[in-house]
């Protein structure tokens, strides 16, 4: 991986957008308990998080083609992308709209902790190095709030069309 600031901020990026599913995931999965026939909501809740995971990619892909605007070109994407692997990583989780992949969720836990690597790697240099530049872990905890709230917003967003389009199909029986 290239060192450089730009590197980084695209690293930071990453984090933005994907490091806060973690998270999220566990307190979904946590607030569903054991998912027995009794509340079909709680039980239905946990397979939706992929949806919302898939949803936070889409946003990272709308978020690379602005920063991409207007020149399209192979050679100022060449240009641009500092570390393409991760950038590609990140835009896999758009697979999570295939159903058949979605109904894995922890395939989507596993794809985010990439991500949550490198938080908990700037977490792990501080405590083990205290003389390390506070900047990073403020940059960090910043942008892991705004992961967090940003995952939140993804998941209550889907919750809250599977809820419309279960009454709306409901409402369609006889």
């Amino acid at each position: 991986m290239d060192d450089s600031f730009f590197a980084y901020l695209q690293q930071l990026e990453l984090i933005a957008f994907f490091s806060g599913y973690p998270l999220i995931y566990a307190l979904v999965v946590v607030f569903a308990g054991n998912q027995d026939e009794k509340n079909k909501f709680k039980t239905r809740i946990t397979s939706l998080l992929p949806f919302a995971y898939a949803l936070v990619g889409t946003l990272f892909l709308g978020f690379q083609l602005k920063k991409l605007y207007p020149d399209y070109s192979f050679e100022h994407l060449k240009l641009t992308m500092q570390q393409p692997w991760l950038i590609i990583w990140g835009l896999l989780s758009l697979l999570f709209w295939i159903p058949a992949i979605a109904k894995k969720r922890v395939l989507s836990l596993i794809h985010s902790f990439v991500f949550f690597f490198f938080l908990a790697k700037d977490l792990f240099v501080k405590l083990f190095f205290p003389s390390m530049n506070n900047g990073v872990l403020r940059n960090d905890m910043h942008l892991y709030t705004s992961s967090l709230l940003l995952n939140l917003g993804a998941f209550a967003f889907i919750v809250f069309i599977h809820f419309l389009l279960t009454r709306y199909k409901n409402r369609l029986r006889p």
